[in-house]
């Protein structure tokens, strides 16, 4: 019985150091372990800035930036911003039941946001995550609840992914330049769909849209 703890102690040991020594090799490297993301080290410090400081969105958004280990500070020349420009839900049916009325429905969660990196410019991107869900009129009151809770669950998936494309700013960071797009665009694209997430670059028209509020 001693043994077997003492064996089941060594190996608790020895996966730890590896798991130190990884975290050490990618510090070296420029990096930070923070959940499941890489975040480079000149996006240490952000402000976050958003259409509706108040919305819920905005809120996970700042979760996430928290949660990430980026410390979140009010906006200034010198620190890079994240600055939510829109965010909406829509939906269209797939099925319908034999008296004509939706049966299934798909929910598409879609926002914008700019990353602004002193001295490099900004860029505007934007994420759409899909999901779908049975549409029963007999319970027209759980369905609602679930309808949110599905909202919630886009949102607070596509703030992950807005995490996620930050960390692929590293390659423009190091080029000096906001303006690459071809070999980062197909990378984000095509490790998006396997997640049925989808990622596409907005217009930068639509900057003039919203105004910027600081969130707190």
């Amino acid at each position: 019985m001693f043994r077997c703890a003492s064996r089941l102690i060594s190996l608790s040991l020895v996966k730890l150091t590896s798991v130190m020594l990884l975290a050490s090799l990618l510090s070296a490297c420029g990096f930070h372990l923070r959940g499941d993301y890489s975040i480079p080290e000149e996006l240490d410090t952000m402000s976050l800035t958003s259409y509706d400081q108040y919305s819920t969105f905005t809120r996970m958004m700042k979760g996430q930036l928290r949660m990430s280990e980026i410390d979140v500070v009010q906006p200034a020349a010198n620190i890079p911003n994240l600055h939510l420009l829109s965010e909406g839900v829509g939906e269209r049916t797939l099925s319908l039941y034999q008296n004509t009325r939706a049966a299934e429905k798909e929910l598409t969660f879609r926002a914008s946001y700019r990353v602004t990196i002193p001295d490099l410019g900004s860029k505007t991107f934007a994420v759409s995550v899909t999901r779908s869900y049975l549409d029963n009129p007999l319970t027209a009151l759980a369905k609602s609840v679930e309808r949110d809770m599905i909202e919630d669950e886009m949102r607070k998936l596509a703030s992950s992914q807005i995490i996620r494309q930050m960390g692929r700013l590293k390659a423009n960071i190091e080029a000096g330049s906001m303006e690459l797009e071809d070999e980062t665009e197909t990378l984000i694209k095509e490790e998006e769909e396997q997640y049925r997430v989808k990622t596409f670059y907005a217009e930068e028209s639509q900057d003039s849209l919203t105004s910027e509020q600081p969130v707190n």
